[in-house]
């Protein structure tokens, strides 16, 4: 088990070469590494040392930034999922919990009619929005218990979900891309994107990684006030974090479940339920698996592609129902 680090890092990179490696048009491994030091050589501004190499738009402008941001948008499902588990302490929580989907939807629905090329910045404005509305709502007495949060996030998203699917239903053809979106994709992906996406993962994800003994410490619910905790403030924070997180993960891909669910219990169940390896481990095993979705998106009905929203869901919905056998009374165990 101490060389589950190394072993998350090798399994990320193996994975990133692949999805950059496989597509519809061959390259070599060769051609691969290639335009990778070339690229990375004229991004430092470095002279490169040779022309660039064949294939090298293909590889550097289209494939890396996509199977980079799968990477980080993975990552940021997967740790906000951890985070989530350990705010409601239930391994059958979600990032998607608190309404964040279910608002980004509704932003991405009105977006499509008015401003088409502003659907992402809508998506994130509207799941803020959202999470705040929810959070709101879940208030009592100055606060937030975990149950009545719950409880308003999933009433929350059906009154959401019912805004989105009656837009679509009224607009037609014009709220098609909607549909789409809420299926989740890589496709168009830009080095903006990545970039972006690189400081909200990193800095949401080092944030949890930092206040780890906090999250063991919410596991034990109201019992860690006893234990010193300041139950309401670290609540807000991981809320937060939890928002920020999935909120920017869904407005840059849309929405693609089970990742946040399945990613941290696979690692719970390998190295138990201490966050100083769980988080770290749950969001670099989130990468691996949006990363690996993803691909499979790409070749599966090659040369077109399906959205990767379908792939996690065939890949998670089994694990799910494990899950939902395993602890059906909703106990929380490792």
């Amino acid at each position: 088990m101490r060389k589950w680090l190394p072993s998350l890092v090798i399994l990320s990179l193996v994975s990133i070469f692949l999805g950059v490696y496989i597509g519809s048009v061959r390259v070599s491994a060769p051609q691969v590494s290639n335009g990778i030091i070339y690229g990375v050589e004229r991004a430092l501004h470095v002279t490169p040392t040779s022309k660039p190499p064949k294939f090298f738009i293909i590889i550097w402008e289209i494939r890396l930034p996509r199977v980079l941001l799968a990477y980080l948008v993975g990552l940021a499902l997967a740790s906000a999922g951890v985070a989530a588990q350990a705010l409601f302490r239930n391994p059958l929580a979600d990032p998607y919990i608190i309404g964040v989907s279910a608002g980004a939807s509704v932003g991405a629905a009105v977006a499509s009619i008015y401003a088409p090329p502003q659907m992402g910045l809508f998506a994130l404005v509207f799941a803020v929005f959202s999470v705040l509305a929810v959070y709101s709502a879940a208030r009592v007495d100055g606060n937030v218990p975990v149950d009545t949060l719950l409880l308003a996030g999933v009433a929350y998203g059906f009154m959401a979900s019912a805004v989105t699917w009656y837009i679509i239903l009224k607009e037609g053809e014009r709220a098609r891309v909607t549909w789409m979106w809420m299926m989740g994709s890589f496709n168009g992906a830009s080095w903006s994107d990545v970039g972006q996406m690189a400081v909200v993962a990193l800095l949401g994800t080092g944030f949890l990684i930092w206040k780890w003994r906090e999250l063991n410490l919410l596991l034990l619910g109201e019992e860690s006030i006893a234990l010193g905790l300041d139950v309401s403030l670290y609540r807000k924070l991981v809320i937060g974090a939890i928002a920020l997180l999935t909120a920017f993960a869904v407005s840059t891909a849309g929405i693609i479940g089970f990742v946040g669910l399945v990613a941290p219990h696979i690692m719970r169940i390998l190295l138990g339920p201490n966050h100083r390896r769980l988080t770290p481990a749950a969001a670099l095993f989130g990468g691996v698996l949006l990363v690996t979705a993803d691909l499979i998106a790409r070749v599966l009905s090659r040369p077109t592609e399906i959205p990767v929203g379908i792939v996690t869901a065939l890949m998670g919905a089994p694990f799910f129902l494990y899950l939902l056998r395993k602890h059906r009374r909703g106990v929380f165990s490792a």
